[in-house]
């Protein structure tokens, strides 16, 4: 970097903040699943400062951050070290650059932090402008890229094989030129998270953490819990909230009806909490990519919450089930071409529903 070059941190005055991220000891610090941030500049050169939390150096389920630059990925890395230095654009002439930094991987494992951006760039940096529509995505394993990137069906979770990416939530917010916020944890649900023994998971629930910045094993910094911060409902303010859970308490409730009775209330109770947080916002809930028993029990839920709230800006959507003509991956959760069917069919309900014209 030559002597010209101007060092800024991600704060909301250099840099568009993607999802929910916290600032804590001068570094924005990314725990969920598509956090990050993305500024433009004209120069000829930019470096990238990322802080690993403990989990980094642990040698074990550690942070995958990317760093797209014009659209086109440049960086894909697992965050192995407590700081590291990465060169996103270099040039010998000045250029337009937009770059975008994702952490590609889920919260639950690691976080990931940005310290600083250095640019050789009259100018600086600046946020990129913010899109006209907003959608926030709550999912499990299926909207954090589980397994995206190995095809080998007897494998095991890993978040070097997460992609967010590659997700139809991804895919969805891009065609539609949505900003977006994604609160997803692999194996998580309503009532009850995934299960092989019929006992119902009261550890993996994500009506537990939907009101807080994060829930991960990673620390920010090394002393700061995501799980104890709440998060701001007012920093991202959604048009729109996509809701797909109920795969993993279908390990639960099979076709038990009093469990199935159990989901839908509990739906219906945490359908008045994404409420509660967004006054606003247009809700749709999903579920049918990996199964989908339970949804016609999501659809009992929404029926239900109206009946008794009143409020009719929601309703709800059966995904097509995956097919092993387009392929598998981990555990048999879809594929990059199942990801890419599913987001095809929530562009065009969301067009239609939202009347978005893009």
């Amino acid at each position: 970097m030559t002597e010209a070059a101007q060092v800024f941190k991600a704060t909301e005055n250099n840099v568009k903040i993607i999802g929910r991220t916290y600032e804590y000891n001068d570094v924005l610090w990314l725990a969920l699943s598509g956090g990050g941030v993305e500024f433009s500049f004209y120069g000829k050169k930019a470096e990238i400062t990322i802080k690993g939390d403990p989990i980094a150096t642990s040698g074990n389920n550690e942070a995958r951050i990317g760093i797209d630059v014009n659209g086109s990925r440049v960086i894909d890395d697992m965050v192995t070290q407590p700081v590291k230095k990465y060169t996103a654009f270099e040039s010998d002439t000045e250029q337009n650059v937009t770059i975008r930094v994702i952490k590609l991987s889920e919260a639950a494992m690691s976080t990931v932090g940005i310290q600083e951006i250095a640019v050789d760039a009259k100018e600086g940096i600046k946020p990129t402008p913010a899109n006209v529509h907003k959608i926030e995505f709550i999912g499990d394993s299926i909207t954090c890229g589980y397994g995206v990137d190995d095809d080998n069906v007897e494998g095991t979770f890993s978040t070097a094989t997460e992609d967010v990416t590659k997700t139809y939530v991804y895919l969805t917010a891009q065609r539609l030129q949505a900003d977006y916020s994604m609160v997803s944890f692999s194996g998580y649900g309503i009532i009850s998270g995934y299960t092989e023994n019929g006992e119902k998971l009261l550890t993996h629930l994500v009506p537990d953490y939907y009101e807080k910045v994060g829930k991960s094993e990673g620390k920010f910094d090394g002393t700061l819990v995501p799980q104890t911060l709440s998060w701001d409902f007012n920093k991202f303010v959604p048009d729109l909230i996509v809701v797909n859970l109920g795969t993993n308490d279908d390990t639960y409730t099979e076709d038990d009806p009093a469990r199935q009775a159990d989901y839908v209330k509990q739906y219906a109770e945490f359908l008045k909490m994404i409420r509660a947080n967004n006054a606003d916002a247009t809700i749709l809930c999903t579920l049918g990519i990996m199964r989908d028993r339970l949804y016609p029990f999501v659809e009992q839920a929404v029926n239900n919450y109206t009946q008794e709230t009143g409020d009719t800006k929601i309703s709800a959507m059966r995904f097509d089930l995956q097919s092993e003509a387009d392929g598998y991956v981990v555990n048999f959760h879809p594929s990059e071409v199942t990801h890419r069917k599913a987001a095809e069919k929530l562009v065009a309900r969301i067009k239609e529903h939202m009347k978005w014209d893009k």
